[in-house]
């Protein structure tokens, strides 16, 4: 065992899976198999295959197609399991089998009704018989942070003896607390004697919100092994959360003197997939890869992180996989933030008076809440309101979508005395709509977020559609409003495209 390494086993696709209002497809599941593999995990628990025909399906395509990590399935202690797991492992250049029994008093007389003296034999002989089928076996004592010491030791030492290579040793409702997983840890170490024959394991859930913690601790009571999933996502409150845990070692190996073997880069990337696939939204707050984990508000904090970012900043966005950190403009900002901005958009000291205008920011916040980049534009031309005019307008607009047809749009807009006419196709009517568009202006927008909300009540109610988007002049905001949803999302995308066009407009007339 290599003491400065920690494997990283990511369980996302069996026990995150398990969390899901409905089962991922085969397709799905490679496509989130092979991001892990780009992340660098260590080993990919792919599923639970004798669950169903799916799941089988699903760990045997990803033991054929992902090759570099482990690839486990979960399988209980029972002959047929084991068989069935070890059939769908057969492709894989790296199996495991990871077979588990209830060990605590709970599961053993109020689930499994079995005595200490035959969960002791269910233990030995699915190890045994696992061992022969796949020469890396994982087991767990399911429950452990609830069983007796003395009994959960004799598992673990029988266990290892059966030829189990990793121990994991579950707190699998997340009862337990990081002083009492600590001692369960050493408690393992004191008194097995062939604990050195295999990785301990540990895999903790969020039941009380300790599951980092736990494992954490754990890894410094010498623990090699943390079985997470991305964002967290599992059982009831979730599992220990991958990139929590990967960050914390990372950033202070100072305090665990270990290492990952994981890409951090990726974390970011492998975050949003399981986003999008699992239909599990991420809290803005949410540690490392939630939206406000590199943003700043508060103007004491922007002010120090412009002049030096580890002011505020323990990790840099870029090792998450981020380009950059993300300074909010609101009523909290303050003027050095603000006058940066300026700035960055071409703005010259002299074109300003800071005094005066962080004054009128501030007014322009508290009604907002957020200022963005042609909100500053705004207020830095307000005086001339002929060049504030709109340049593009939407004339016409005709969609045609449907199931089981293309959808296409056709706009005409009018620009400087002149009309274009544009057509173009998209993976929906408001993607056509904006294609088309961007075919007659030429910015091609980035949109970054998109809002729909009811303005009204009623069949016919009104839609506001709040985009947010990017071009390389800056990020811009644009509200459309309509009782047809694809013609207010189109009037916010033009919104965008008149504060674009004042931009460029407003930068050629800035002195070099």
């Amino acid at each position: 065992m290599k003491n400065n390494k920690v494997f990283i086993f990511d369980t996302t696709l069996r026990d995150g899976e398990q969390s899901l209002s409905s089962s991922l497809s085969v397709r799905q599941k490679l496509r989130i198999a092979r991001q892990l593999a780009r992340l660098s995990v260590d080993v990919i628990e792919a599923g639970f295959p004798i669950s169903s025909p799916g799941d089988f399906e699903s760990v045997a395509t990803i033991a054929r197609e992902v090759r570099s990590p482990v690839i486990c399935g979960l399988a209980r202690a029972i002959e047929k399991d084991i068989t069935v797991c070890a059939k769908a492992l057969r492709p894989a250049a790296r199996p495991r089998i990871h077979t588990f029994v209830g060990t605590s008093p709970i599961h053993r007389q109020g689930q499994l009704r079995k005595s200490k003296a035959e969960v002791l034999d269910m233990v030995r002989q699915s190890v045994k018989f696992a061992r022969r089928l796949c020469p890396d076996v994982e087991f767990s004592p399911m429950d452990a942070g609830r069983t007796e010491g003395d009994f959960l030791c004799s598992v673990v030492e029988l266990a290892i003896g059966c030829g189990a290579r990793t121990i994991n040793i579950p707190d699998t409702v997340g009862y337990t607390t990081p002083e009492q997983f600590a001692a369960l840890i050493d408690l393992l170490f004191e008194r097995v004697p062939n604990i050195d024959k295999a990785v301990i394991s540990v895999h903790c859930h969020n039941d009380l919100g300790m599951a980092t913690a736990n494992s954490l601790t754990a890894v410094s009571h010498g623990a090699r092994q943390i079985e997470c999933s991305v964002n967290g996502i599992g059982e009831r409150a979730g599992n220990t959360a991958l990139e929590e845990v990967v960050m914390a070692l990372k950033v202070r190996r100072d305090l665990f003197a270990v290492t990952t073997g994981v890409d951090t880069r990726e974390i970011m990337r492998t975050s949003k997939l399981i986003r999008e696939i699992c239909n599990v939204p991420v809290q803005p707050n949410k540690a490392v890869v939630g939206s406000n984990a590199f943003a700043h508000s508060s103007g004491i904090h922007q002010d120090g992180v412009l002049k030096a970012k580890q002011t505020y900043e323990i990790m840099t966005p870029q090792s998450v996989g981020l380009t950059e950190s993300r300074m909010n403009l609101t009523s909290r900002s303050g003027s050095h933030m603000v006058k940066a901005r300026l700035l960055a958009l071409g703005y010259r000291e002299a074109d300003f008076n800071i005094k005066d205008f962080y004054r009128r920011f501030i007014a322009l916040a508290d009604k907002k809440g957020s200022v963005y980049d042609d909100d500053l534009v705004a207020l830095m031309e307000s005086k001339n309101e002929k060049e504030m005019a709109d340049r593009y307008t939407l004339e016409y607009l005709n969609v045609s979508s449907g199931r089981g047809t293309v959808p296409t749009a056709t706009a005409r807009v009018a620009a400087d005395g002149k009309v274009r006419q544009e057509a173009a196709t998209g993976d929906g009517a408001v993607d056509a709509a904006t294609k088309a568009i961007d075919r007659i202006v030429g910015y091609r927008i980035t949109v970054e977020n998109y809002h729909l909300e009811a303005v009204t009540g009623g069949r016919e109610a009104q839609g506001r559609v709040t985009m947010v988007g990017r071009v390389p002049e800056g990020v811009f905001t644009g509200t459309g409003t309509s009782t047809d949803i694809v013609e207010a999302s189109a009037l916010a995308y033009m919104d965008m495209v008149n504060k674009i066009a004042r931009m460029k407009k407003f930068k050629r007339k800035l002195p070099e």
